[in-house]
């Protein structure tokens, strides 16, 4: 179970992740926008919004919150990142595409607006994991998962290769942007999150225990 936090401790790693979190839902947008293709969930929750004609950030929240109650019996604990993950990602999206063109038709744009969105997520991953205040939902259903004797890779990849199907069959965008997210997502956050991270709260407390 996560420590939880003191209010000190709030003040400084909330405005962390809210930021992260922001930036990660600008990122997804901007690879709507350039329609080269999307993560694995965003092409399920693009797939549900083509259907149903609800936005795509609205969609995403909603999988959040199912993905949520699959961590019940997964014994799954969450925190206060948790719950602003579930919200705020779904909403900097639908905003974000609100605001802009509906399509982009060039094809530099659209190349400039992939490559910038994957930096946006890797950056907004780094800022939103190192705040330490709860795994995003679908981060917990797998890790939830690899707890009941399942390897985590294993784990991972088929949650994403499920919901990429789904969501293709359904009609979300798959292309070399989906290839791009799955191949360098990880190499990315590899290298931004020692940067992005404060300490872990588990650290704080023991260090807070041996001073004491």
């Amino acid at each position: 179970m996560l420590p939880i936090p003191s209010r000190q401790q709030l003040i400084e790693r909330i405005p962390r992740v809210v930021f992260g979190l922001i930036l990660f839902g600008l990122g997804a947008a901007m690879m709507v926008l350039a329609g080269l293709g999307l993560s694995p969930w965003e092409v399920m929750a693009q797939g549900i919004s083509f259907k149903t004609g609800i936005p795509i950030g609205t969609v995403g929240i909603l999988i959040g919150i199912v993905v949520l109650f699959m961590w019940i019996p997964l014994k799954e604990k969450l925190g206060i990142g948790t719950i602003l993950n579930v919200f705020i990602i779904g909403i900097v999206i639908d905003l974000t595409l609100w605001l802009t063109p509906d399509s982009v038709e060039s094809l530099v744009v659209r190349w400039l607006l992939l490559v910038g969105g994957i930096l946006l997520v890797g950056v907004g991953s780094g800022f939103y994991i190192g705040g330490g205040l709860g795994p995003g939902p679908r981060d917990g259903l797998m890790t939830g998962i690899a707890k009941r004797g399942v390897n985590i890779g294993l784990a991972r990849f088929g949650i994403e290769i499920t919901v990429l199907v789904v969501g293709w069959l359904l009609g979300g965008t798959v292309g070399i942007g989906t290839v791009l997210f799955a191949f360098g997502m990880g190499p990315l956050i590899a290298i931004l999150l020692p940067r992005l991270s404060v300490p872990p709260l588990e650290e704080v407390e023991r260090a807070n225990q041996t001073e004491s």
